[in-house]
């Protein structure tokens, strides 16, 4: 008899329909061979600490670090989990081979792994891992089982996240409540949770300090167009007041008329961070609420699997793709023009190298039926970016017109959609801005006419608070503000948490009342606040630094990265940051103390004198001014580098940079006078390194 162990009562009564195992039993179906059982989420967890020793079942200072010898599993203290596993284990018991049919993920992977540990499992043990619940999907995975060994690192990835989770939380969170909690607070502290908070109040505190000023721009409307004058905005209305006198005495030239054709390349499909991006910003749906919608339509066997990182497919599915398409019917308007040709196998769509697991979730074609309001818009979200991608690009005409009054210079823009390409697909939806499409005039160098200037009054605006959408792009970029999908991409390994958790961490930070939400604005709370302030460890409060950690949990899955290692740093780190915190002086508050809680201000306990470093990822980049730097594989450089075209390498002219002449010559334009560059004659020279007009770095006394 084989034992088939799904990760939930629904998903086995489909395998068993396949298997044939039709025979109702207490717990699982039995046919043609087949025993078909399930688990229902976690049905083991992590040892507690009491569990390791009497020592640990009290919160004292002089206890930590808790590093136990050996990480231990245990059953969750459950009737219905103990009655389940029960099950499990006699079925185990008495197979001759075990079909691991968990989600087919990282966390279905630890799941299924600790049940069968936990039960003794000593027969041979077999994997299905598939992308949907269709019966042919599943007849198609059961053809082609694989090895349970093949997933050997994943569990180990899935183990170190695990054993991390509890070095940190269960230390920190003890450590920090023992040292600085007052009136029975707990300060609970998270691998993934804390930076998270930390993003959430950084951002809360530059609203709080931003101070807004006003200012006045000079305008005037030439042939209809508004056009603004190319000079720094004005502090004062006097200064604004004399620059409209000035310009009402002079005539508009138009000195430069540029209309040129681009492209606006296809939206990528979705990975569930991006759908839960694009549900928050449509519908306002929580990340979490997301994640409930799509996992119901995958379980209806609508969508493929959703606990996805990529926004690519696998190449083999292109010959799929044709009839996926044929069976959306009801977007037959928009798929009938692609089945007049051959689907193209698009690099942007098409990517071995950038699939893992799982490819990106797309429709299954199985014809929804019935769906609730929510669910049907999150498949429409699906359906329309699956069909979206194959489409023409759309074309648009950017036009920059240039022009003078006097001596002070104008600029308008205006951008035109020639043709919507995979526009067409969304051409329901309102558009987001009134500027999104602005057609111009058409101008002659050197014309010139009436115009009528005025004075606009502005003031500046604060940063934006997080919603759910950018806190989600947030994590996914450990911080960093990018818009490019592509460099987005790149920045996924070191991303903090992953995205089947991160709706959940969330969540967690709602529950715990360390953020609320106000409309769709997520704010901290004064908790929260307080919380963060009493951290004064960078390491457990860096989006960045987590994101590395995140990044060696990525490397673990893959083969590349030690469990052992992993543990052993964890160990270390653990124990550096308890001694840190036990002697340490740290500028702290604690969230019990009713004078902070009003003040928002913290008591100073023997401040640490530290020297600040530059943090070249919050730098503006020099050249473009429109964006903060982001560190790459081989160099610093501009989220917009494809226009921008600024990067500084890490090794240039044969010589290291260290960070802090990096930002020496991202804030000054140049360096120190160093020795040793190497030019191409192979000679060496003493130089400073400095940033030329182009804004390239070059050697200054060569």
């Amino acid at each position: 008899m084989k034992v088939c162990i799904a990760e939930k009562p629904s998903v086995a009564k489909d395998l068993a329909e396949v298997l044939g195992a039709r025979q109702k039993m207490n717990g699982y179906y039995e046919g043609n061979g087949y025993q078909v059982t399930w688990t229902f989420g976690h049905f083991c967890t992590l040892k507690e600490p009491h569990d390791y020793t009497d020592r640990w079942k009290t919160w004292r200072l002089e206890e930590l670090p808790m590093i136990p010898p050996n990480f231990g599993i245990k059953l969750i203290d459950n009737e219905g989990v103990r009655r389940q596993f029960s099950v499990i284990e006699s079925l185990v018991a008495n197979c001759e081979e075990v079909i691991n049919c968990g989600d087919a993920g990282q966390e279905g992977e630890l799941i299924q792994r600790w049940v069968l540990l936990k039960a003794k499992c000593k027969v041979p043990i077999r994997r299905l891992w598939i992308s949907s619940l269709t019966t042919q999907a599943i007849k198609e995975g059961f053809q082609s089982l694989r090895e349970s060994a093949r997933y050997d690192n994943l569990y180990a990835a899935g183990s170190a996240r695990a054993i991390g989770d509890w070095l940190l939380g269960m230390n920190a969170t003890r450590l920090f409540t023992t040292r600085y909690g007052k009136g029975g607070v707990v300060l609970s502290i998270g691998r993934v949770q804390t930076p998270t908070l930390a993003m959430i109040v950084q951002r809360h505190k530059e609203i709080m300090a931003f101070v807004v000023e006003e200012y006045w721009e000079l305008k005037t409307i030439y042939r209809e167009t508004e056009f603004t004058a190319i000079i720094d905005r004005l502090k004062s209305l006097d200064k604004a007041e004399k620059g409209v006198v000035y310009l009402v005495n002079h005539p508009f030239e138009v000195t430069s008329f540029d209309a040129k054709e681009g492209r606006e390349g296809n939206p990528r499909l979705f990975d569930l961070t991006s759908l839960q991006v694009e549900a928050n910003k449509k519908y306002a749906f929580s990340a979490e609420d997301t994640l409930k919608f799509i996992q119901s339509l995958y379980e209806k066997k609508l969508v493929t699997y959703p606990r996805v990182d990529t926004t690519y497919l696998s190449e083999d599915l292109h010959p799929k793709v044709e009839g996926i398409l044929q069976q959306l019917t009801p977007y037959a308007q928009f798929t009938e023009s692609l089945l007049q040709a051959p689907i193209p196998k698009l690099k942007t769509v098409f990517d071995d190298q950038k699939v893992t697991d799982h490819h990106a979730i797309i429709p299954t074609g199985v014809y929804p039926v019935a769906l609730p309001t929510d669910e049907k818009r999150i498949y429409d979200l699906i359906a329309r970016r699956f069909i979206a991608v194959f489409y023409p690009e759309c074309k648009v005409s950017t036009t920059t017109v240039l022009g003078k009054v006097g001596e002070i210079e104008f600029k308008a823009t205006g951008k035109q959609i020639l043709d919507p390409g995979w526009r067409v697909l969304y051409a329901h939806e309102k558009k987001e801005s009134a500027e999104e499409e602005k057609v111009m005039p058409v101008f002659e160098v050197g014309e010139t006419g009436p115009h009528e200037p005025r004075v606009h009054h502005g003031k500046t605006s604060p940063p934006k608070y997080y919603t759910e959408a950018t806190l989600l792009r947030a994590m996914e970029t450990a911080g960093k503000q990018v818009d490019d999908e592509e460099v987005r991409e790149l920045l996924k390994d070191n991303g903090i948490g992953r995205p089947s958790t991160r709706a959940a961490v969330i969540e967690t930070l709602f529950k715990r009342k360390y953020i609320e939400k106000k409309k769709k604005n997520i704010i901290a709370t004064q908790t929260g606040i307080d919380l963060i302030d009493t951290i004064q460890s960078e390491l457990l409060k860096s989006a960045e630094l987590t994101g590395q950690w995140e990044r060696k949990l990525r490397l673990i899955e893959k083969g590349e990265y030690a469990l052992e290692t992993f543990k052993q740093e964890l160990t270390q780190m653990v124990a550096d940051l308890t001694n840190e915190v036990k002697t340490g002086a740290f500028r702290v508050i604690s969230v019990a103390d009713p004078v902070a809680a009003e003040t928002g201000k913290s008591k100073p306990r023997e401040p640490r004198a530290k020297k600040e470093a530059v943090d070249i990822q919050a730098q503006q980049c020099p050249k473009c001014r429109q964006k903060t730097l982001i560190k790459g594989k081989t160099a610093y450089g501009c989220p917009e580098y494809s226009s921008c075209g600024f990067k500084i390498p890490f090794e240039i002219f044969g010589k290291k940079l260290t960070e802090s002449q990096v930002a020496d010559l991202i804030l000054k334009g140049k360096t120190g006078k160093l020795k040793g560059w190497q030019l191409p004659d192979g000679n060496t020279v003493e130089s400073r390194l400095v940033l030329n007009a182009a804004f390239g770095p070059e050697l200054s006394d060569v």
